[in-house]
């Protein structure tokens, strides 16, 4: 799963330690966080629970819990403990002294998972970016080599330079690299919008929480074969169709990344060029998994990420999907103004998708009709 593991653990165990500050919401994302781990390999896994009023500045959970970690990660031979929280670089380090064991917060596991599904050579990128510049914070980490000096010229350092500032030397090198190739890739991606705006294609992207079914969803209409799993971050590379809609003619589909509460805040800058398909998209669906008991907290992590990147006055039409589950009805609801703001489907059984289409070709009409965008549809 990870680089440097204890020896001899298992590399697919793990503790997966949460602890409650006062969340409303806790359970739900203690589930979260199992589903994390499990989507990044992980097999055997035990959860530890625990009540603070505050982090620890030292070890975030305290020394008492520690030596729980400790020995439930000897107990079950785990390779690594997962905080299911935003760890400092010094409590990282410092609770990795205390249980020799690989220790792993809440952004390095997502960081993780973006890199073992990464598939196109824009994602590697974006990925690798992400990483290395959330490695730049933690290098001095368990890393023994690093207070050797070294000597020599060009690439090797210069008179007394240590190991960790060759590190820091390499990482700023190569994150300008990096950024370098996606100004590139961005600059093709906009190419391909000004062709597609001078041919009143209209552009509808996918987006929504992890797991809420947009690639069901995506294969559904456009009668695609994209990536599916009931994992999180099952699909991270933007896949787009074009499909015919009646009424509405020909439209550009694009099924973009899942996004997740805490997203890291270095991937959604990685992201961004992938995700400026979305920022630049006629329509959004803002898919939601009508089944799940936090669906409106999911709903508001995507709508903060869409500022972030930004795209949140974009027009958007709420899909709740998954309604087999969540035993509600096909059907659509309308605003105030007659504009139909949400649509009820299941992209699995197919229920309700030609309400969507309906939906589609009813906004397509009123965009043509007005040559301008209308007012931004209801987000919630």
């Amino acid at each position: 799963m990870l680089d440097r593991p204890a020896a001899a653990a298992d590399p697919q165990a793990a503790v997966i330690v949460c602890l409650d500050f006062g969340d409303d919401h806790y359970e739900e994302s203690v589930e979260e966080v199992v589903r994390l781990v499990q989507s990044a390999g992980v097999r055997r896994y035990t959860v530890l629970k625990g009540k603070r009023s505050k982090p620890d500045p030292r070890f975030y959970a305290g020394s008492g819990k520690v030596a729980q970690i400790r020995q439930a990660a000897e107990a079950l031979n785990a390779m690594y403990v997962v905080f299911n929280h935003a760890l400092s670089p010094a409590q990282e380090r410092n609770v990795e002294k205390e249980i020799i064991r690989r220790v792993m917060d809440r952004t390095e596991l997502i960081l993780e998972i973006f890199a073992q599904r990464a598939q196109t050579s824009e994602g590697k990128l974006q990925v690798e970016l992400a990483q290395l510049e959330h490695l730049s914070t933690r290098l001095v980490r368990g890393w023994t080599h690093l207070e050797r000096q070294r000597g020599g010229l060009g690439k090797t350092g210069g008179p007394g330079e240590t190991q960790l500032e060759l590190d820091r030397r390499y990482i700023a090198t190569r994150v300008k690299t990096l950024k370098s190739k996606l100004v590139q890739l961005k600059r093709q991606r906009s190419v391909q919008r000004r062709a597609r705006a001078r041919r009143e294609v209209l552009s509808i992207s996918l987006v929504g929480y992890t797991n809420a079914g947009k690639s069901t969803l995506f294969n559904a209409l456009a009668r695609a074969k994209a990536y599916e799993a009931d994992q999180l971050f099952a699909t991270l590379d933007t896949t787009t169709r074009r499909v015919w809609i009646p009424e509405a003619g020909d439209v550009v589909v694009s099924d973009t990344v899942g996004f997740i509460r805490d997203l890291p805040h270095g991937l959604v800058a990685a992201f961004r060029a992938t995700l400026e398909e979305t920022v630049h998209a006629d329509l959004l669906l803002h898919v939601v998994d009508a089944s799940s008991p936090v669906r409106d907290e999911q709903a508001g992590a995507v709508d903060k990420v869409l500022a972030e990147i930004p795209a949140g006055e974009a027009p958007r039409l709420l899909v709740w999907n998954k309604i087999d589950a969540a035993g509600l009805q096909p059907g659509i609801e309308r605003d105030q103004y007659g504009r139909i703001s949400r649509v009820f489907v299941s992209a699995r059984t197919g229920a309700g998708l030609e309400l969507l289409r309906q939906a589609i070709a009813e906004f397509a009409k009123t965009r043509a009709a007005t040559k301008t965008d209308p007012l931004p549809l209801h987000t919630h």
